[in-house]
């Protein structure tokens, strides 16, 4: 597996750009200075278990950053975890680096007992591990598909933890003043998007979700429980059909309850009925 792109130059512009200097990003990294200055002249590269850190420390994501062409390995996960392989011993409760490192090597395969352990401290998923486990005894396989997320805790964080443009996540009082921008009243606090976050409150009401929507940049819908968007779909669809057959020949001014069609959803379908008047359409 290629290791991941190192680029000096582009660290140097980096750095300079957020003013920080080579002590203070020696810092976070772990290294001595000199080891900064070496890397950003090309004398040498850093270790890849240390580039999760020093894009941490630059502001950047790992992938934007560092990219690799190609599916990781199970050293690739750990060390893109930040992990040095004389570190695993910690991870798993074990004497020596042995089971991991007999897997990396591509000598025995890992043993069930740590393969939960392992894929919590590398911050992936047991399905994602054990590809590329397989990886690392030269199988292909493909990137095992993410988990959608259900609860709304878990969307929360899925919007978090992969922001579109790689930027920091906002703060638990950044997401509520922008709710509370959007919804042009005081519904949600930092603690109350916290408890949100972290599944302690399970259910928002309706202007806090359609605020969460806008702060994340996302589909009323997203946040919408599967049930919830089910009917929805009904909904609309029993219109278009009543529509079709005649039933109906618009839908202004119809009243929904707080769990009834968006306002987006009720625009298109407006949109749809006109067209057909327009037009005209024969009945079932």
């Amino acid at each position: 597996m290629p290791a991941r792109t190192f680029d000096g130059q582009r660290v140097r512009t980096l750095r300079r750009t957020a003013e920080l200097t080579q002590e203070a990003v020696a810092a976070v990294v772990g290294v001595h200075a000199t080891s900064v200055t070496a890397w950003e002249k090309g004398a040498s590269h850093p270790d890849q278990e240390r580039l999760p850190a020093l894009a941490r420390a630059l502001g950047q994501s790992l992938e934007d950053l560092f990219p690799r062409d190609g599916l990781p390995t199970l050293a690739d996960l750990r060390a893109d975890a930040g992990f040095f392989q004389n570190e695993v011993p910690g991870l798993l409760g074990t004497k020596s680096a042995g089971p991991v490192a007999n897997a990396e090597r591509a000598k025995r395969r890992l043993s069930g007992v740590y393969v939960e352990p392992l894929a919590k401290a590398y911050g992936v998923s047991v399905e994602q591990l054990m590809a590329a486990q397989e990886r690392s005894f030269g199988i292909e396989v493909p990137e095992p598909h993410p988990e959608v997320p259900t609860s709304l805790a878990e969307k929360m964080r899925y919007l978090l933890e992969n922001p579109d443009d790689g930027s920091a996540p906002p703060s638990d009082a950044e997401i509520a003043r922008a709710v509370n921008a959007y919804v042009g009243a005081q519904v949600i606090s930092a603690a109350g998007v916290a408890d949100l976050r972290n599944g302690v409150v399970t259910e928002a009401s309706p202007p806090v979700l359609e605020g969460l929507s806008a702060a994340f940049g996302v589909s009323a819908l997203f946040f919408r429980s599967r049930d919830v968007v089910k009917r929805q779909v009904a909904e609309g669809l029993t219109l278009l059909a009543n529509v079709q057959a005649g039933k109906i020949r618009g839908l202004k001014g119809r009243q929904m309850g707080p769990e009834g069609l968006p306002t987006e959803v009720m625009a298109l379908i407006n949109n749809i009925v006109a067209e057909i008047e327009e037009r005209g359409l024969p009945s079932a």
